[in-house]
């Protein structure tokens, strides 16, 4: 029985990932006049005099929903958002594992972006921080944009930035294995949606100098026609070259390869050609761009996949745990780029210089002690930044 198979059996058995656990004893008149009528009545009126003491007198500051409408869960697309349920379940699973979060699945039937911005804008106040999940682009980057304006709480989506970070993590080790500097190689990105974007975006900021984004068309330029808005928007950033062609041009003499895009669209041929000891981040799932055993063939130095059966498998679990943690310990209002960074930071920490090796660039995503490292250092910086509340 393979993982799919088992899963789907395990996944009757279960019936479901998470539960609702009862924190107070309710087993006697007493008991039950204290968390209930009347004396409930008490902290219901606190809260009605100053909103905010709604974080100190429930579970609000600990509670975030995986909110998706399911246009774009995991590597399946658009399969609607009942269907989406198993992913965010698991996502909630993982919350609670790895930051003491208590997360909640919420699955919403619509497409419309008005619609949905509304939705999660009445429910804001039952919750501490917003994980947006399996969006399709470009109705994610609006959904998101809107939100953070209009809310006085974290809000965070996974597929953009979750990516981004892990991606950035992994890069900072591996290039520091091949004796590479962040701002002198040549990066090329295949995959122009929410993660693609955003790791383009994150890699930039961070120093990256040289950037191309492609998508199934071949490579993204400035005035290309039939770009969406955030497409153009990256356009402004990314290949300041003005290259033209397809994903194998691109790929001619470039160090480093990103792959959030589609199974098998890498070759060998396409690895040949790329710069000594090039890096290949070959991410899609549930099949990648080019095999792990492919690229190492055709010669790369470095190789991670979205595989946890594979060696470095670049994994978002191993940034929104510890980010939601750190983010809700400290009331921050926005998770900002300082943030992300030092979560990116911390990931890449959690590996030491002696244990650094071409199979060994990123802590295991089920490693509490990185959850921790993330959630320390994205408190330290929403403090350093001005954002946190507390």
């Amino acid at each position: 029985m393979n993982d799919r198979e088992e899963s789907l059996k395990k996944h009757a058995e279960w019936r479901g990932k998470i539960e609702v656990a009862c924190r107070v004893e309710v087993d006697s008149r007493e008991k039950l006049s204290l968390a209930y009528t009347p004396g409930v009545a008490e902290p219901c009126l606190a809260i009605h005099e100053d909103a905010e003491k709604s974080f100190e007198l429930t579970r609000r500051w600990n509670t975030v929903p995986v909110i998706t409408d399911g246009t774009a869960v995991l590597g399946l697309g658009d399969i609607g958002p009942e269907a989406g349920m198993p992913v965010m379940e698991g996502k909630c699973a993982l919350f609670k594992a790895f930051g003491g979060v208590d997360a909640i699945p919420l699955c919403i039937r619509s497409k419309d972006t008005e619609e949905i911005i509304r939705t999660i804008e009445l429910l804001a106040g039952s919750f501490g921080g917003i994980n947006l999940e399996d969006i399709s682009a470009p109705r994610c980057f609006e959904i998101e944009r809107r939100l953070i304006k209009d809310l006085d709480i974290p809000v965070f989506h996974d597929d953009q930035h979750g990516t981004a970070i892990v991606v950035a993590a992994a890069l900072f080790n591996a290039l520091k294995l091949v004796g590479k500097n962040l701002g002198e190689v040549r990066i090329v990105i295949n995959g122009a949606g929410a993660a693609g974007i955003s790791i383009a975006k994150f890699l930039i900021k961070v120093g990256a100098g040289d950037v191309v984004l492609c998508d199934r068309k071949g490579i993204l330029r400035e005035g290309d026609e039939g770009l969406t808005a955030p497409q153009r928007e990256i356009c402004l950033v990314t290949n300041r070259r003005g290259q033209t062609g397809l994903l194998k041009d691109a790929m001619k003499g470039a160090d480093v390869f990103i792959g959030v895009s589609a199974a098998n669209c890498v070759t060998k041929e396409m690895i040949r050609s790329m710069a000594r000891s090039p890096i290949v981040f070959a991410c899609a799932n549930p099949t990648p761009e080019i095999s792990r055993e492919d690229a190492i063939e055709a010669g790369a130095a470095v190789v991670g996949t979205g595989s946890s059966e594979k060696p470095n498998q670049i994994n978002n679990a191993l940034v929104f745990p510890g980010l939601f943690r750190g983010a809700l310990d400290v009331r921050a209002r926005v998770i900002d780029f300082e943030m992300m960074l030092a979560a990116s930071r911390a990931i890449a920490s959690c590996v030491p210089d002696e244990a650094l090796c071409a199979d060994f660039i990123l802590p295991y995503a089920y490693d509490l002690t990185a959850h921790k490292a993330v959630a320390a250092a994205v408190s330290s910086a929403a403090r350093r930044t001005g954002v946190a509340k507390k």
